[in-house]
């Protein structure tokens, strides 16, 4: 696309979302100067993306895996089912190949380490949001070599809660689990991950990008 066919077209609508202000202004100024791209919308938790992305009908969401309180996942997930149409490209400071999956699971279109230079990232806009897929390939050959999360999904639950050293009654109240499931799944989660013990097995968890 020319710049001249660009400038006539409707920019992209771009939504940033990452609790580090300045990695957002940064993005965000880094794509603005594209003729066809428009940040309308920042958000610095992933609870405000969905709602963001409906008020400013956002075409192409790009959503940090890591942050406080909703991360990019989960804001992955409300997007999708508050509007199916957004595109989502994950970004991310980590090239764990767990978090591959789990993004393409939460209806991503694309996934892309943070250093990924600027002509690249709006390259990578304008792919996803004409419906292709983008992927980071040293972060590709990876994944295909690592496996598959061995956890299931109340086991990644149990283990993220369980990574700050909450204790088990704790973990278990805000599952509305009993303390005994809790135990088992944890029991569970740390034969599967090979530790010794539950902050082993969810350090390592978080390295895979499992939880």
């Amino acid at each position: 696309m020319s710049a001249a066919d660009a400038a006539a077209a409707a920019p992209i609508r771009v939504l940033l979302a990452d609790d580090q202000a300045l990695v957002r202004g940064a993005l965000a100024a880094l794509l603005n100067l594209e003729p066809d791209i428009e940040v309308v919308a920042q958000a610095g938790d992933g609870a405000e993306v969905a709602k963001l992305a409906v008020e400013h009908r956002v075409d192409v969401a790009l959503l940090d895996v890591q942050m406080p309180g909703t991360d990019g996942l989960e804001a992955a997930r409300m997007l999708r089912a508050a509007m199916p149409g957004c595109r989502m490209l994950m970004v991310t400071t980590f090239d764990r190949p767990g978090y591959l999956r789990a993004a393409f699971e939460a209806g991503a279109s694309g996934f892309l380490v943070k250093d990924t230079p600027s002509s690249e990232l709006a390259a990578a806009v304008r792919r996803v949001h004409a419906g292709g897929r983008v992927v980071d390939p040293a972060l590709a050959a990876t994944s295909l070599t690592s496996g598959a999360n061995p956890l299931t999904e109340r086991e990644r639950e149990v283990l993220s809660r369980a990574q700050s050293g909450a204790p088990v009654a704790q973990i278990a109240a805000s599952l509305h689990l009993s303390a005994g499931t809790v135990r088992n799944h944890l029991s569970s989660a740390i034969g599967k991950t090979g530790e010794a013990n539950r902050i082993a097995a969810a350090h390592l968890a978080r390295e895979q990008g499992w939880i």
